[in-house]
């Protein structure tokens, strides 16, 4: 049986999650629109891997005799001015769900929810994944610069990305 202190912090992790996925999906309309093919995949991707993240706490926190509350999603505010700006925002906001899920597993800790501390630390290997692939992307736009032709290139390559490593090095 989950606290009400457990519940509560799992459904704010939820609405963390549902809001990552629409950022994800508003950062893939936008490359889309902008013919960016390799980026929009990769977003509407990772969109779909964090809806997944939202209903994983959900059914978690349902089957543990909680009460998972589905939330109102934000419509995402993003700095488009550029493919960097995006991924900057992208790695940005996935530090700050690094640092929510680092809470709650506190939270599970302090609870002394065993079972919620051990549940969570999926969520902890994941979001190491999550921020090294958004640094991963950061160096290599960095890397690119203002070369047209690189772009072109790493647009292509964002079609097989997929973890830490495009999908050609695992």
């Amino acid at each position: 049986m989950l606290t009400k202190t457990i519940q509560t912090a799992i459904n704010d992790q939820i609405k963390i999650e549902a809001d990552s996925s629409q950022i994800y999906l508003a950062m893939a309309s936008w490359a889309e629109v902008q013919g960016f093919e390799g980026i929009s995949a990769f977003m509407y991707k990772q969109s779909d891997e964090e809806r997944m993240h939202m209903l994983k706490l959900v059914k978690y926190a349902n089957q543990r005799g909680g009460e998972a509350k589905i939330p109102n999603v934000i419509e995402p505010v993003l700095d488009c001015s550029s493919f960097k700006a995006l991924f900057t925002q992208l790695y940005e906001h996935e530090v700050k769900v690094s640092a929510s899920i680092n809470e709650l597993v506190h939270i599970s800790l302090s609870e002394k929810d065993y079972a919620t501390h051990n549940f969570l630390q999926w969520y902890v290997s994941e979001q190491i994944e999550e921020e090294a692939t958004a640094r991963t992307i950061l160096d290599k736009i960095n890397l690119i610069g203002d070369d047209k032709g690189g772009l072109y290139l790493f647009d292509n390559d964002m079609k097989n990305f997929s973890g830490g490593q495009p999908t050609s090095m695992q």
